[in-house]
């Protein structure tokens, strides 16, 4: 686990738990379809894993 990742937002957060839309501001995405970077880790992974539904996930 030594890539990158990139993280594309596909579907809205309008209506989703508090716990789902921090997740997605934390990834430090701010609005829909846009894409972000991150170092692979499994803090990263974890934070996917909460808003699998609401993400696309490409390794880079």
């Amino acid at each position: 686990m030594a890539g990158r990742l990139r993280i594309t937002q596909i579907r809205s957060a309008i209506g989703r738990v508090k716990e789902q839309k921090a997740m997605v501001r934390a990834l430090g995405i701010k609005r829909l379809y846009q894409s972000v970077e991150h170092q692979d880790s499994p803090a990263v992974r974890g934070m996917i894993q909460k808003v699998k539904h609401l993400v696309k996930v490409e390794e880079v």
